[in-house]
C-alpha cells in the first residue's frame, strides 16, 4: 500500500512538472511574440524618423523601415527556451545598431518608448537626445519629443517646438511646413502600430 502511494505522487509530480513547463513555454513564446512585434514596430517607426532627420518620404521610409523590423523582432524581449539562427541574429543585431548609429542611443530609446506609448520616458530620452552635439542626434530628439507631445494629445506644446524645427532642420522652412510633417507622421506611427495588430492610438 506505501509503494502504491509513492507510486501515486510520482505520477503526480510528474504531472505537475509537465503542466509547469508547458505553462513556462507558452509564456516563453507569447513573450518572443510580444518581443518581435514591438520590434517590428520600433523598426518601421526608425525608418520614418530617419526620414525627417535625413530627408525623404516619410511613407517610404517607415516601409522600407519594416525591414529593420523583420531583423529585430528580438529587440524588445528575449526568446527563451528556442534556438536562434545565429545569422538571423547577427542581421538583427547590425540592423539594430544601425538605427542606433543613424539616430543615436537616446533617440533610439525614446523611439521605441514612443512605440510602446510611454511618453514620458520618450520625452526624457528624446530631451536628452535633442541636446546632443550631434546635430543628427539632436534632430532626431527634437522630432521624437514633438511626436511623443502630439501622439498624447499635447499638440499646442508640441507646436512650441516649431521655431526650433526651423532652426535646426534645413528641409524645412516654415512652421506650416513642420505641422505638415508632424502630421504625417504622426499619422504613420498610428499607421504602423496598426499593421502590427497594436491599438492605433494610446490609452
Amino acid at each position: 500500500m506505501k509503494q502504491k502511494h509513492i507510486s501515486v505522487a510520482v505520477i503526480l509530480l510528474f504531472v505537475f512538472i509537465v503542466s509547469g513547463l508547458a505553462a513556462c513555454s507558452k509564456r516563453s513564446v507569447e513573450r518572443a511574440g510580444q518581443g518581435a512585434t514591438m520590434g517590428g514596430v520600433v523598426g518601421a517607426a526608425g525608418g520614418m524618423v530617419t526620414a525627417l532627420v535625413f530627408g525623404g518620404n516619410v511613407g517610404e521610409a517607415a516601409a522600407r523601415g519594416m525591414v529593420y523590423g523583420a531583423t529585430t523582432g528580438g529587440v524588445s524581449g528575449a526568446i527563451v527556451g528556442t534556438q536562434e539562427d545565429k545569422a538571423q541574429k547577427a542581421q538583427r543585431d547590425k540592423t539594430t545598431e544601425k538605427l542606433k548609429n543613424d539616430l543615436g542611443e537616446d533617440a533610439f530609446n525614446g523611439l521605441a518608448a514612443l512605440a510602446n506609448c510611454k511618453h514620458e520616458v520618450a520625452l526624457g530620452y528624446a530631451k536628452t537626445a535633442a541636446a546632443s552635439e550631434n546635430k543628427d542626434y539632436a534632430l532626431a530628439g527634437l522630432w521624437i519629443e514633438v511626436l511623443a507631445l502630439a501622439d498624447r494629445k499635447q499638440e499646442d506644446r508640441a507646436r512650441t517646438l516649431f521655431p526650433d524645427l526651423v532652426a535646426k532642420d534645413t528641409r524645412i522652412s516654415s512652421e506650416a511646413q513642420a505641422e505638415e510633417r508632424m502630421r504625417s507622421a504622426l499619422q504613420r506611427l498610428m499607421d504602423i502600430r496598426g499593421e502590427y495588430n497594436l491599438p492605433k492610438t494610446c490609452r
